[in-house]
């Protein structure tokens, strides 16, 4: 009887925020943190603006957004790969809703995924379209996560 196969993964976070004070107070800080792992570059985080972070460096909603865009798209290239469409270019434009609670804490509600797929000419857009409909049954992120997540590709062919 096959056995399911095991990843694992690790990743560092470091708080960089120290302003001397360390958590003295909600002000005393700040949100700053590197995320890093074995070989890659460094992510420079912090929180969301809207939580005393700072907006130049990528948040935990940003990220998670990011991981479902990006495992979403990683899948449609395979499925494209073995099926024999030939994709040129792509791009996703997924945005989530997060909805805090009374008691400051909170969770996402939904997350849209917009990929936009541009085939090679003579590309089969029916098929490239369906396609996403198994990217998304395989998305090892999106079976994680509980919320829905939905798809609204569009597929282009090139002339």
């Amino acid at each position: 009887m096959p056995h399911d196969k095991q990843h694992s993964y690790s990743t560092r976070t470091e708080w960089t925020g120290n302003l001397g004070e360390g958590t003295a107070n909600y002000r005393a800080y700040s949100r700053d943190h590197v995320i890093s792992a074995a070989g890659r570059p460094q992510l420079l985080g912090s929180s969301d603006a809207a939580f005393r972070g700072d907006a130049s460096r990528w948040n935990p909603e940003d990220l998670l957004v990011a991981s479902l865009s990006s495992c979403h798209m990683l899948w449609y290239l395979h499925l494209c790969a073995q099926a024999q469409i030939t994709l040129l270019a792509y791009h996703d434009d997924a945005v989530a809703t997060l909805v805090e609670d009374a008691g400051g804490g909170g969770r996402f509600s939904a997350a849209v995924l917009r990929p936009v797929a541009t085939l090679a000419a003579g590309g089969d857009a029916a098929r490239a379209t369906a396609l996403h409909e198994e990217a998304h049954r395989l998305c090892f992120i999106a079976n994680s996560v509980n919320f829905p997540v939905s798809i609204e590709p569009t597929v282009l062919v090139a002339d």
